[in-house]
């Protein structure tokens, strides 16, 4: 199925974070196939993003869960008034029940303020939701903070962080552009500001000098 140009751009965004903060020590997909019962080789999930931690990452066109290794965290960004879902919601908690994450992340782009993050953990082989509150919440898997803030053009979107507060956010990939330019700005600036400082000094110490008498 087709999907909206906002769900490509966060969905975009998203791996291109985890990217940042996995690869290459681990494996990250993006809406691949990813099979999970060998005996029923039709059984899939195509998963937003997902990472397999401990798997140096490495190219693959469809994922073999029995060849790669179950995916330890996976995400999913729901948008369903631009791009149609292939499967029910619930269809897919028991798929990824069935698939052995660890962790599962849902963002849902259109939910009401504190309804938009909702994560379930793999618990005694159980598949329980977790409570979040504020649209805020760890990534048990990853060690970072989940939460909601703006993305590309768009005011909402799922976000990493690497501290507890947010304010510390992973980047993506045009994020780590302008800030690699602004940095270089900034260091053109004090260049030019500190070689202005030693060109005043210097007139000041010229001026300082006692003339020679002719």
């Amino acid at each position: 199925m087709g999907q909206g140009r906002r769900h490509y751009k966060l969905c975009k965004a998203l791996y291109e974070m985890l990217c940042a903060v996995c690869v290459p020590e681990h494996t990250v997909g993006a809406d691949q196939f990813v099979y999970f019962d060998a005996a029923a080789p039709r059984r899939c999930l195509a998963p937003d993003a997902f990472v397999t931690l401990r798997v140096p990452d490495h190219d693959f066109d469809s994922y073999l869960v029995w060849e790669e290794g179950t995916p330890d965290v996976a995400f999913e960004v729901l948008s369903p008034s631009d791009t149609p879902e292939r499967w029910t919601f619930e269809e897919k908690l028991r798929r990824y029940h069935a698939l052995g994450v660890r962790e599962l992340v849902t963002f849902h782009v259109d939910a009401p303020e504190g309804e938009r993050l909702r994560i379930w953990d793999r618990l005694e082989q159980d598949f329980v939701e977790r409570e979040v509150t504020g649209d805020t919440s760890p990534c048990v898997t990853l060690g970072l903070t989940l939460l909601i803030g703006p993305v590309d053009k768009y005011p909402t979107g799922l976000r990493l962080a690497r501290d507890a507060e947010g304010r510390d956010l992973v980047l993506t990939t045009d994020e780590q552009r302008l800030a690699a330019e602004a940095a270089r700005e900034r260091a053109e600036i004090a260049q030019n500001s500190a070689e202005e400082r030693v060109r005043e000094l210097e007139a000041k110490l010229a001026a300082a000098r006692p003339k020679r008498k002719p």
